[in-house]
């Protein structure tokens, strides 16, 4: 089949393709501007990307539509002006590989693209052989996707809409057998108006979970607790930070972690509290599918993790710097308790970019407020893109740092860009050299700083 997937230029949709071209189909691709990584893995692919143009979708089996692809777009004009069929990217997951499988979905507002890879993990370490679909790279290098060789297939599920076409959530396409529901809490905020209309994505979803299924899901999420309230299409097993009847938990102490129903883990590669919930939750899932306890510790104290995620970028005796993903007010206030938690008695530093459509928003800026007052200095840019969101609607970053100013001592800088963001840095970390745990927060590309900081703070440490 010849297939042309129109948007290449992003994560999921390049990893598709590649997929596709795995399977034997001839792939073509096209996107508005092609820049590495994922402009060097195509060529590596041996896929051709090209840029936008009617000529890419003739004579074309199938045209597969990316979300950010909108109508005026001339690939888009050309398909619905002629007979060739197109998909989303979610149909087309559910169409190519999903449909005969039975699928584990990890879901939620936080944790999931950790969620995913950790169950692709276990599971392939069982010899299970599933096939993967995630928003990530592993931090050993591996892929976020694999061509499954088996009946099992693990995947993210996104709540995001699935194309211009279809405004449905991505992960209503996937039909899991198994699903797990890390947290719900109010999140893009650019296509849902509020918690409610947030939630019901999530109430469609576990209404596809067959009988013989399985729901794991978070209790302490009071979000969770709310959509799931009076479930009873399939088993649900709830899990938590504290183990109490009927809600299986975990107990840890330094790199140490027992997992209910698993046992004593003598290594556990990840921070935090929510990361062991993670586990625990993909834990749940492979003693569904019969693993053996023992196979699922060995898996979990071998696991690389995730790029962007609590990624160590530089390490030294008195500074560590890591990298995270985390921009929702929540994963923001988790993050720095778990830098608490696993470098305790130093202090912490936040350097955060609000580049999420939801981290512009005003009505998210006395959350920020309270995550933020949990860090011992913070320096945060401007919004990143001001024209998405009215300044009526917009966070107001210059009142948030002021304010923490007001309620703590500490550093608590505005920065216009990243740029500026990183000399206020330099400037205020080389005269107090407060900052020895440095959290550096963004989904997005900071600017290009991550290089400069570590060329910094080696510089720091040897003078």
């Amino acid at each position: 089949m010849k297939v042309h997937v129109t948007g290449v230029g992003g994560v999921a949709m390049g990893n598709l393709a590649a997929m596709l071209r795995k399977l034997g189909h001839t792939v073509t691709g096209s996107d508005r501007d092609l820049y590495p990584p994922m402009s060097d893995r195509l060529k590596e692919w041996k896929i051709e990307a090209r840029h936008f143009d009617t000529a890419n979708v003739r004579d074309v089996d199938l045209c597969i539509i990316g979300n950010v692809i909108s109508r005026g777009n001339p690939e888009v004009e050309a398909v619905l002006n002629s007979s060739v069929p197109y998909m989303s990217l979610p149909q087309a997951l559910f169409e190519f590989f999903l449909k005969s499988r039975q699928v584990v979905v990890a879901a939620g507002t936080h944790g999931k693209t950790t969620t995913t890879f950790l169950t692709h993990h276990i599971l392939s370490e069982a010899g299970l052989k599933p096939g993967l679909f995630a928003g990530g790279v592993r931090a050993d290098g591996m892929d976020g996707f694999a061509i499954p060789g088996s009946k099992y297939f693990v995947i993210e599920g996104d709540e995001y809409d699935s194309a211009f076409f279809d405004k449905g959530s991505k992960f209503l396409h996937y039909r899991p057998r198994y699903l797990i529901i890390g947290a719900i809490e109010f999140d893009h905020a650019d296509i849902f108006k509020d918690i409610t209309e947030y939630m019901l994505p999530f109430r469609r979803l576990i209404r596809m979970i067959p009988s013989e299924g399985l729901v794991v899901a978070n209790y302490d999420s009071p979000g969770v607790r709310t959509v799931l309230k009076d479930y009873s299409f399939s088993k649900l097993e709830w899990i938590s930070n504290k183990s109490r009847k009927g809600i299986s938990g975990f107990k840890r102490k330094q790199n140490r972690m027992y997992l209910d129903g698993v046992g004593d883990l003598q290594n556990f590669p990840l921070i935090g509290d929510y990361n062991a919930r993670n586990a625990l939750a993909a834990a749940r899932v492979a003693l569904a599918l019969g693993i053996r306890p023992e196979v699922i510790r060995d898996a979990i104290a071998t696991f690389p993790g995730v790029l962007r995620r609590q990624q160590i970028r530089f390490q030294s005796n008195s500074v560590t710097m890591i990298e995270d993903f985390a921009h929702h007010p929540t994963a923001v206030s988790e993050t720095i308790a778990a830098a608490r938690q696993s470098f305790p008695g130093r202090k912490v530093t936040v350097l955060f970019e609000p580049r999420s459509a939801s981290s512009h928003r005003l009505e998210f800026q006395a959350d920020y407020a309270r995550a933020f007052q949990k860090a011992d200095n913070v320096y945060i840019t401007e919004v990143f893109n001001r024209q998405k969101v009215s300044g009526d609607e917009r966070l107001n970053v210059k009142e948030l740092v002021a304010g923490l100013g007001k309620k703590k001592k500490g550093t608590f800088a505005y920065a216009k860009d990243p740029q500026s963001l990183f000399a206020s840095f330099e400037k205020k970390f080389s005269r107090s050299r407060t900052g020895d745990v440095i959290l550096v927060l963004s989904n997005g590309a900071f600017g290009g700083i991550y290089k400069s900081l570590e060329t910094f703070l080696e510089k720091s440490v040897r003078s």
